[in-house]
């Protein structure tokens, strides 16, 4: 990333910080993956329960490490194993204190735009977890609310869909078709647009490009 695309992304994130919060989200701007990890640990007191939604921006600051060595207590769908046992901590994550994640895409202000297959993300986002922590690279960043559900469904949902080795439309061809396949994610659209409750939803924003 050139110095110009740094000081675009530092300016731009001074607007998007101003409209999460007038929807009531708290917002904070980071350089690196190193400092996005600081402040996500810093959010979270020790002792509170965890859980997350498939998210690569938490992976990629390596942020799942950081809570499985820390005092914490998870909910970790990847460590059962039956289909029964997932569901289960998927239904555990909706007490959790805070909840992990990213989003598809984010407006320049301040709306947040999700679109999932199982719901488990989308789900967790709007209602259930105490808190909400995403963390967001500025490549995620765009001018409308119609360009966010442009990017979640034409650039996020056919990498995901290819990542997960499914068998859409999108996945063979890298365009959205608007598919009703089984195996479609583009199953629940969810729009951020105000958070109801106080302190809940906080968004760490990365001058990094993070996740899809």
């Amino acid at each position: 990333m050139t110095e110009w695309e740094v000081k675009r992304n530092e300016l731009l994130s001074k607007k998007v910080i101003e409209g999460l919060r007038s929807r009531n989200m708290e917002g904070f701007f980071v350089n690196t993956k190193e400092e996005a990890l600081a402040k996500m640990l810093e959010l979270i007191p020790e002792g509170s329960s965890i859980g997350w939604g498939g998210t690569m921006s938490i992976a990629a600051i390596g942020g799942f490490e950081a809570i499985h060595n820390g005092n914490f207590r998870l909910f970790d769908r990847d460590a059962v194993k039956t289909k029964e046992e997932k569901e289960k901590v998927y239904r555990d994550i909706f007490f959790a204190d805070y909840f992990l994640t990213s989003a598809n895409a984010i407006t320049e202000d301040g709306i947040l735009v999700n679109i999932d297959g199982n719901a488990n993300r989308v789900s967790a986002i709007a209602f259930g977890p105490a808190h909400v922590i995403v963390v967001a690279g500025m490549n995620k960043i765009v001018k409308s609310e119609e360009d966010a559900l442009h990017r979640a469904k034409n650039i996020a949902a056919p990498i995901n869909a290819q990542r997960f080795g499914l068998e859409t439309p999108c996945a063979k061809t890298g365009a959205c078709y608007d598919c009703k396949s089984h195996d479609t994610i583009c199953c629940q659209t969810l729009i951020t647009r105000y958070s109801k409750h106080d302190d809940r939803i906080k968004v760490i924003l990365v001058n990094e490009n993070l996740g899809f």
